[in-house]
C-alpha cells in the first residue's frame, strides 16, 4: 500500500527532497501550464491574424469580381460608343458648311420676306467656334402676324439644310394697341459644323 503525502507538509524550498509522486504530479501540472500558456500566446494571436487574413481575401475577391464585370462590359461599351460618335458625326454632316452658312443666312431671310414678315433689323454678328461646331448670332426686329411668324418656322424648317436656330434675350410683343401684328427682337444664333481643319485647330486651341 503507497504511503499517503501530506501535502501541507511539503518544504517549497526544497523541492529536491519531495517525495517521488508529488515531483510527477508537480511536473504534469507545469507541463500542462506550460502547454496552455503557450497555446493561448501563440494560438489565439494566430486565429487572430487568420480571422484578419480571411477578411481580407473577402475584400479583396469582391473588388477582384466587381473589376471583372466592368472588364466584361468594357467592350460592349466601347461599341456603342464608336457608335455613338459615328452618329455624331452623321447629324454634324446635316449641319450647312463653312462655305453654306453665307447662303443659309440669306435663305433664312428670304424665307421670312416670303412669309409676308418685314425685317426691320437682320444683322449677323462674329462667328464663335466651339469644339466641333461653330455658332452664328443674328440680331433681328421683325414684323408679323403670328400665322405669318408660324409660315416662317415651317419655312425654314423646310429648308433643304437642317438649320438649328435658338433663341436668346427674345422678346415678342404686340405692336400697338388694336394692332394685329407682332414684333420679334432679339438675337438668334444659327449653327455649322467645323470641317477637318477647322476641328483640328480648335482641338489644338483648347490644349
Amino acid at each position: 500500500m503507497s504511503k499517503k503525502v501530506d501535502l501541507r507538509n511539503l518544504d517549497f524550498n526544497n523541492s529536491g527532497a519531495w517525495p517521488m509522486q508529488v515531483k510527477m504530479a508537480a511536473c504534469v501540472i507545469l507541463a500542462a501550464v506550460i502547454i496552455a500558456f503557450t497555446w493561448w500566446f501563440f494560438v489565439t494571436e494566430k486565429r487572430d491574424v487568420l480571422a484578419n487574413e480571411e477578411a481580407t481575401e473577402q475584400k479583396l475577391r469582391e473588388e477582384f469580381q466587381g473589376k471583372q464585370g466592368r472588364a466584361a462590359n468594357l467592350e460592349p461599351l466601347k461599341q456603342q460608343l464608336a457608335q455613338m460618335e459615328v452618329m455624331l458625326q452623321q447629324m454634324l454632316r446635316q449641319l450647312p458648311s463653312k462655305n453654306e452658312m453665307p447662303d443659309l443666312i440669306v435663305d433664312i431671310s428670304q424665307t421670312a420676306l416670303a412669309a409676308g414678315i418685314t425685317n426691320e433689323l437682320f444683322q449677323p454678328g462674329a462667328e464663335v467656334q466651339r469644339d466641333f461646331y461653330a455658332e452664328k448670332p443674328i440680331a433681328l426686329r421683325m414684323v408679323g402676324t403670328y400665322h405669318q411668324f408660324g409660315a416662317f418656322v415651317s419655312g425654314v424648317a423646310s429648308l433643304p439644310r437642317v438649320v438649328i436656330m435658338t433663341m436668346h434675350d427674345i422678346s415678342l410683343k404686340p405692336r400697338g394697341q388694336g394692332d394685329a401684328t407682332l414684333v420679334l427682337e432679339g438675337t438668334v444664333k444659327t449653327y455649322r459644323y467645323l470641317d477637318a481643319e477647322e476641328e483640328a485647330a480648335a482641338s489644338g486651341g483648347a490644349q
